[in-house]
């Protein structure tokens, strides 16, 4: 799809204003003068997501930048603006592939096998020896 240098801009400043600001499609749409699903259809071929897209993956970079700072998850979810923790965390499950308590924790580090046994309940340690 071809695109026209001043829609390319208008495209360029749409996007700027769905990572800065809530406002709705359809009024971004209008301040950039492009009609809602013209806007759609050559943000989509140009920028390889849907408005709604890049909105979603913006919220949840920044939900993951908090989180990594030990932000509690119920704040994170708030501060990216969503109003139900449910479905903040449905959402990030689904495109990051972990709870946002799961993705909060930090990575156990890699020792090998032995590293491994220190993370072993006690508890497992002593139940192989009474089997022998």
């Amino acid at each position: 799809m071809l695109i026209a240098p001043a829609t390319f801009d208008r495209l360029v400043r749409a996007r700027e204003l769905l990572t800065t600001t809530d406002e709705h499609v359809a009024a971004i749409a209008r301040t950039v003068r492009l009609s809602q699903f013209h806007m759609i259809r050559a943000f989509t071929a140009l920028f390889g997501a849907t408005p709604h897209e890049l909105r979603t993956r913006a919220r949840l970079d920044r939900a993951k930048q908090l989180l990594h700072a030990g932000t509690a998850v119920t704040d994170v979810c708030m501060e990216v603006g969503f109003s139900s923790l449910g479905s903040f965390s449905a959402l990030f499950t689904r495109w990051e592939g972990a709870s946002p308590r799961t993705f909060q924790r930090p990575a156990p580090e890699n020792h090998g096998c032995l590293g491994m046994l220190a993370h072993l309940p006690a508890t497992a340690i002593l139940e192989k020896r009474a089997a022998r």
